[in-house]
């Protein structure tokens, strides 16, 4: 029976090489910002989510060492045990009266949010509506939990309308992201929200790369559109340039989470210095606009300067994929890219669709406008 299992581990190893979609891990060194570097070369950062800058922060960096001397290294448990610390409930009150819900709560990474919301409040004969796009870790919860799980198709209003109508009067939920991760491009959430609202159907919505990027003072999209979904998943690693979630919901909802999300009973809260770290994350987000009008200049150096380029793709966030399609050109302009001190990652499939091969370039406030000529002039030269 053993043998089984290393035939399969094999054989599988085998063909995702052969197709030449084998991934390995890299070796950042000093940390993963606007510049890293990699076996002492270093590199201009093109491929991060520190959309704001603020993953290398000396502010920041502050702030978690403060909470470092206040609070230890680790919560010791889980939050129902005794995990659940001040500082983990001020950053609680201060994410929900800002975003505007009743009540918010932590988890330690967006996937684990998403799954923790669909896990614990589908049942059996409820029906799931999802973005074909939507993140795997919504797919897979999704595809795991009992209910019924349809894929509308992406950012597509009507295909979603006819879904919707065409459905039982089972519980229906509709799940999207604010912005998705591969294309840069935003989900209409407002026709969404009304379709939702029409049909007596919850909307849930993943914002993890819209959060502390768009909207006022970088509410995210939700109030770039203007709505207010049932549930709200916002993300740290991204915007907040640290690591762990938040789901935003109604107070009865929040405590049926803290109630049955497994994710969050099972688990050992987050470090309440990181909590702390996070509610400075939260101010400097508010407060420092700065961030995201650099953010908004160097997008549109990016897209003037590339001009009519094939395969670039305009969009209203720092994701700024350019598609290739073939997935072995992609790599190999990577590597073109990186012998030139530019870190592009090539996306390649089963991450998107086949033959969608792309570069993924994303763009921090970190960014300098001659980063992004030396990016947009290599890019012009290679295609």
């Amino acid at each position: 029976m053993k043998r089984a299992f290393n035939q399969r581990i094999s054989s599988t190893l085998t063909q995702r090489k052969q197709a030449g979609l084998n991934r390995s891990r890299t070796v950042i060194e000093q940390g993963n910002q606007s510049r890293l570097v990699v076996d002492g070369q270093s590199y201009i950062n093109f491929s991060g989510n520190d959309y704001l800058g603020l993953a290398g922060s000396q502010e920041l960096t502050q702030a978690w060492q403060q909470g470092l001397v206040l609070y230890g290294s680790g919560s010791g448990a889980s939050p129902l045990v005794t995990g659940y610390s001040k500082p983990h409930a001020d950053l609680e009150s201060q994410l929900a009266e800002w975003l505007g819900f009743d009540c918010a709560l932590l988890f330690n990474s967006g996937f684990s949010a998403n799954q923790a919301v669909l896990f614990s409040l589908l049942e059996k004969g409820d029906t799931l509506l999802q973005d074909k796009l939507n993140h795997a870790s919504l797919m897979e919860a999704g595809m795991l939990s009992p209910a019924s799980m349809k894929r509308f198709k992406h950012n597509d209003v009507f295909h979603l309308t006819k879904l919707l109508t065409t459905s039982d009067d089972s519980p229906s939920l509709v799940v999207t992201e604010g912005v998705f991760s591969m294309d840069g491009d935003l989900s209409p959430l407002a026709e969404i929200a009304k379709i939702t609202s029409a049909n007596n159907t919850w909307l849930m919505v993943d914002d993890a790369h819209g959060c502390g990027v768009l909207g006022s003072n970088g509410r995210g999209c939700s109030d770039f559109y203007q709505v207010t979904p049932d549930i709200l998943v916002v993300t740290f690693g991204k915007g907040f340039g640290l690591s762990g979630a938040a789901v935003l919901c109604n107070a009865e909802c929040g405590d049926y989470f803290a109630q049955f999300a497994r994710h969050h009973v099972y688990s050992t809260a987050m470090p309440p210095a990181q909590a702390h770290a996070l509610s400075h994350a939260l101010s400097m987000i508010q407060q420092q606009e700065w961030r995201r009008e650099k953010l908004t200049e160097l997008s549109q150096q990016f897209e003037s300067e590339l001009g009519s380029f094939s395969g670039a793709v305009k969009t209203e966030t720092p994701i700024k994929p350019i598609i290739i399609g073939d997935a072995d050109k992609a790599m190999e302009i990577s590597a073109a890219l990186k012998n030139q001190g530019l870190w592009t990652t090539a996306i390649r499939p089963p991450t998107i669709p086949s033959g969608t091969a792309r570069l993924r370039v994303t763009l921090s406030a970190n960014h300098t406008q001659q980063d992004i000529k030396q990016l947009t002039q290599a890019i012009t030269e290679l295609g």
